[in-house]
Parts: structure tokens; C-alpha cells; sequence
């Protein structure tokens, strides 16, 4: 025994097999555990749970299955552990910490669900074809051919319109060799499988509206597509990531708090059942499911709360929905193979990173992407990582392979975060390959949208150069014209990219005032000022800014808002008149 890692000794002839779920026998209790090395008779074993009082001689029991996540009605508005345990089902007796070896069914096995049939007796089905649905929510939740059918089968039974359990038969189907399979509501899949069954993979051609300016504007993401958002401690990162998941235009949300404090799940959890869903005006947990594996929690759960999570996302992308995961932190999933590794002496790369560190996550990220399903309509799943390099450092091993494959990269600055500039995505840094990648679908929203989003960020660029000087020169040193070029981009930075959460009208901009609010940005930017002293400058640039500022504030398309607009054309069509 090494901490979590136990050695087992199987008996001769006897199969076992990589990833099967195993139990370590303590004191009579079983404690769930997975292979994660085979050496002829010798199987390294992962506990998930903690081996105090394990000893030398205890039994181990192989299910020949491996580790697997239940699907079905029912998983919405979950709150799970790394295993799939309902928290709120587990017992706890033992004050803070909750008991060992407690293992409960992931669904509820005695609520009913309203079942309609929308195939036939007699179609001919494979794995991920819709056999009815049932009512979840204000979802329609298909229910399919088990993912894990082979071949194709006839249905020869199948249920008709009424109430069942996710454990009665719903369906019978025949197969070529005319064996019968019976089809319930709950089937499971390995979680560190991928689910393929679908028509085709498709290449992200749409983008997912976050309502985060910032993002949408600057650095879009795609629907299908990945992103990570790296940053030092305290910027900023599980906010974000809460901002995106309440306001962005996603079916599912999955949260997999991986490995963070326990202070900021705990705050998750008692918000998200409180906060209005903008969609639908009832509870946001009504779509979301929430995979709970804090720092407090054993390591080695850590790695299958990720894997879970995506497996779930891909299922719920695998009935037709827009799926949107969020994992809050990959770097502590990346500490547990870590660990994992060096428990096994295997050679170290990086930092003591495992050598395959680079391949697991491209291997976890690209399991996201749009997909065009056997009817023809798409189910998406879209993963954003939270990185946590130590000290704010990029150059570190998770942050330098995730930005290897994702798609975008949001950046997170301590200045930024320290000069209240939020979110503190720093637009000098950041990235998304997306922006040229949707370029026919942005340009729905401007027939030269590429171009102005370039252009801004060009500004930002330069404003930028000019505020290094004027660090060094003081703004004596530079001329007017550059003074000018750093006010138009600390205008854009103040009046697009940052952003207030806790105003109800600023936390969340929907595309067409996105779109309204940036071109009008844009002409104030193209705009030909003409000053004659830096004072000038200074106070007619800050006014403009205060307008656009008092616009943000304003609800879209009222009085007040085309007041503020009106205001501000005035001024760009008269010019601004030296005093």
C-alpha cells in the first residue's frame, strides 16, 4: 500500500482488465476502487476512498465492469460526487468528513416518468437511435438505444404511452442472431470512453453567445468548440465561470468543481437553487448538474469526476442538447495523475507531470464538438477548463498542453484583476482561433465584423505602447495624436470589455446590443477628433467615455438608452470644436 495505491495479487487464470471497478474489503465494508496498472499477476489498484486501516491481506473483489456513469432521466438538477453518489443521499454521522464505503444509485429508481413511444414495432434501430420520450423539466428527454447496442436490432416490443420507472422495459429489440435485448430508461457507459454514436462530427460553425462582452465580441466561442481560462489565484477564474454558466445560451450546464476549496462549492450550490433561470424564470439548478469533488475530498476522485462529467454532457449532447461544461480546476485534476504516477514510479516529465500528461488532456478536450445525430438534428458540447498555474505562471506544463488544443484562450492578468478592469481577461494576451473559424456566421452581424474586431484590437494594442511610454516619458513626451490613440483604447477596454456582474441590466448583453453598442463604438473609434492641446483632448475624450458609460447602464432600446445614443452621434457628426 502506498496512500492510495494498493497492490493486489490475483489469483492464477483469473481476468482483469484496465479500468475494471474494484472493491478493497475494509473491516467488511467495500471501498470502490479502479485498475490503473496490470503486471502480470500483480494489479496496481486507485482507491477513491482513504486506505486508513488497510492492511497487508485484505480482500479484493473485481466486478469485471468498468468505471461507468448511469444515464437517464433524472440527472438534471443532480448534485453528484467524482462517482456519481447524490451528495444529499449519503449519510454523514461522522461530523464534517462523510462516511467510507457508501455507494447509492446515481437515479431514482422508484419515480415515474410519463413515456412516450416515437418508434414503431418492426423499424430497425441502432445504437443512439430515439425509441420515445419522457418530459424533464422544459426539455423533451429522448430516450435511446443503449449506446452500447451492437449492431442493428427490430424492435419487436415497445412500450405504449404511459408512466414507467428508468428500470421497466420500454422496449424489446432482436438482433441479426435473434437474440432479445430488453431497453429501460437507465443504461450506463464508461467514462473514459468516448460516446461516438452519432452520424457525423461536424466542424463548429456557430458561435455560443456567452453575454459576456468580452468574449463574444473580442474572443469568440464556439458552440462545440473548447477554451481554458488560466490565471493566478484570486483574479477571477470561478467567477467567471459561474457568470458564463448562469447567462450563456446553453440547454445543460454541467459544473465540475474538481478539486477547488470547499467554500466555493459550497457557495455554488446554495446559489445556483436561488438564482432565476433568464430562460425559463424557475430555478437555473432545474438544468444544471453539479459533479462536487473539493480539495478535502480523496485525490484519486479527483480524475473520475472529470471524466464523469463529460461523459454525462456527452450523453445529454448525444438526445439533441446544447450541452455547456465547465471544470473548475484541470490543474488539480492534473496534480492527481501526478500523484497517481509518482506512486507508481513511473518516469516523471515536467515539473514530475507524467510523461502522457500532454496526450490525457488533448484526449479530454476533444471529446467536446458538434455532432449531427441519426435524425438528422445536432447536439453540441462545449468544454471551458480552469487552469490554476502556480503563481500566475503560464509557462507551467497543464496551461502550456491545454493551449496545444483548445480553441480559445482567456487570460486572466493579476493587474487587471488588481485595477477592478473585470473580468480580467487581458485582451493583450488573449486568444480564439474561433474568430476566423465563424467568420461566415459572425458577419450575420456586420458584413465587415472580422475586420472591426481586428481593428479594435489593433487599438488596444497600440494604447497600449503609448501607456509604456507615458510610463517612462510622462505624457509630455508623446504627441497629442498619440495621446488620443491611447483615450479611444482605454474607452473600448472600459466601455466593452469590462463588465459589472452585480448590475442587473450590464451582468449579461444579449447579441443585438452586442452588435448595436460595438458598431457605434467603432465609429466613435474611426472618428477624425481634431484637438489642439492635451487638456482638450483629455476632456472631451472622458466626456464621450461617460456617455458611453451611462449607455451601458440603460435598458436596451428605452428612452434613456436612445438618449444616450442620440448624444452620442451628435457629438461624432458635429466633430468636436476646439474651446
Amino acid at each position: 500500500m502506498n496512500g492510495p495505491l494498493v497492490t493486489a495479487e490475483v489469483i492464477r487464470d483469473q481476468e482483469v482488465i484496465m479500468n475494471e471497478v474494484a472493491y478493497v474489503i475494509w473491516n467488511g465494508t467495500p471501498l470502490k476502487s479502479e485498475v490503473i496498472r496490470i503486471r502480470g499477476r500483480l494489479v496496481d489498484i486507485q482507491v477513491f476512498e482513504s486506505t486508513t486501516g488497510l492492511k497487508v491481506g485484505d480482500e479484493v473483489n473485481f466486478s469485471q465492469e468498468l468505471l461507468s456513469a448511469t444515464l437517464g432521466p433524472g440527472i438534471l438538477g443532480q448534485i453528484y460526487d467524482g462517482l456519481q453518489n447524490p451528495l444529499n443521499m449519503l449519510e454523514n454521522s461522522q461530523g464534517f468528513f462523510l462516511k467510507r464505503g457508501q455507494y447509492v444509485n446515481s437515479l431514482d429508481h422508484t419515480n415515474k416518468w410519463d413515456f412516450t413511444p416515437s418508434a414503431a414495432r418492426g423499424d430497425h434501430v441502432k445504437a443512439g437511435h430515439y425509441l420515445g420520450y419522457v418530459p424533464e423539466g422544459i426539455f423533451q428527454h429522448h430516450i435511446v438505444v443503449p449506446l452500447s447496442y451492437v449492431g442493428v436490432g427490430k424492435i419487436v416490443e415497445i412500450a405504449a404511452q404511459g408512466s414507467y420507472t428508468i428500470r421497466d422495459p420500454i422496449a424489446v429489440l432482436r438482433n441479426e442472431d435473434g437474440e432479445h435485448f430488453s431497453v429501460t430508461m437507465e443504461q450506463k457507459w464508461p467514462v473514459k470512453i468516448p460516446i461516438r454514436t452519432y452520424k457525423e462530427r461536424l466542424l463548429p460553425s456557430r458561435p455560443l453567445l456567452t453575454q459576456c462582452r468580452l468574449i463574444d465580441v473580442f474572443f469568440p466561442l464556439a458552440e462545440g468548440g473548447t477554451a481554458c481560462i488560466p490565471g493566478p489565484f484570486g483574479a477571477g477564474k470561478t467567477v467567471l465561470q459561474q457568470i458564463i454558466s448562469r447567462y450563456a445560451e446553453a440547454d445543460i450546464v454541467i459544473i465540475v468543481a474538481c478539486g477547488e476549496r470547499a467554500g466555493e462549492v459550497v457557495e455554488t450550490i446554495r446559489e445556483f437553487p436561488e438564482l432565476e433561470d433568464p430562460k425559463t424564470g424557475k430555478s437555473l439548478m432545474d438544468r444544471t448538474v453539479i459533479i462536487c469533488n473539493t480539495s478535502s475530498m480523496p485525490v484519486a476522485a479527483r480524475e473520475a469526476s472529470i471524466y464523469t462529467g463529460i461523459t454525462i454532457g456527452e450523453y445529454f449532447r448525444q438526445i439533441g442538447m446544447k450541452v455547456l461544461l465547465l471544470a473548475d480546476s484541470t490543474s488539480r485534476w492534473a496534480q492527481a495523475l501526478r500523484e497517481s504516477s509518482a506512486r507508481m514510479e513511473e518516469i516523471p516529465g515536467e515539473e514530475a507531470f507524467p510523461a502522457y500528461l500532454e496526450s490525457r488532456i488533448a484526449a479530454l478536450y476533444e471529446r467536446a464538438g458538434l455532432v449531427k445525430l441519426y435524425n438528422e438534428t445536432t447536439g453540441s458540447l462545449t468544454i471551458v477548463g480552469n487552469v490554476s498555474p502556480a503563481g500566475g505562471n503560464f509557462e507551467e506544463p497543464v496551461t502550456q498542453n491545454t493551449l496545444k488544443v483548445v480553441g480559445a484562450f482567456y487570460g486572466l492578468s493579476r493587474s487587471r484583476s488588481d485595477q477592478r478592469r473585470y473580468p480580467a481577461i487581458d485582451p493583450l494576451i488573449s486568444w480564439s482561433l474561433y474568430l476566423r473559424q465563424l467568420e461566415e456566421s459572425l458577419c450575420e452581424r456586420h458584413p465587415n465584423w472580422i475586420d472591426l474586431v481586428e481593428e479594435a484590437q489593433s487599438l488596444l494594442y497600440r494604447g497600449s505602447e503609448v501607456h509604456q511610454m507615458m510610463l517612462v516619458v510622462g505624457e509630455e513626451g508623446v504627441s497629442v495624436d498619440d495621446l488620443v490613440v491611447y483615450l479611444k483604447a482605454d474607452a473600448v477596454d472600459a466601455i466593452c470589455l469590462q463588465q459589472d456582474a452585480f448590475d442587473k441590466i450590464e451582468r449579461a448583453t444579449s447579441k443585438e446590443r452586442q452588435v448595436s453598442d460595438f458598431l457605434l463604438l467603432m465609429d466613435m473609434v474611426h472618428h477624425p477628433f481634431s484637438f489642439e492641446s492635451k487638456e482638450q483632448a483629455k476632456k472631451e475624450m472622458t466626456n464621450i467615455q461617460n456617455i458611453f458609460f451611462q449607455m451601458k447602464y440603460a435598458p436596451f432600446q428605452q428612452e434613456a438608452y436612445q438618449n444616450y445614443r442620440k448624444e452620442i452621434k451628435a457629438i461624432l457628426g458635429k466633430g468636436v470644436s476646439p474651446e
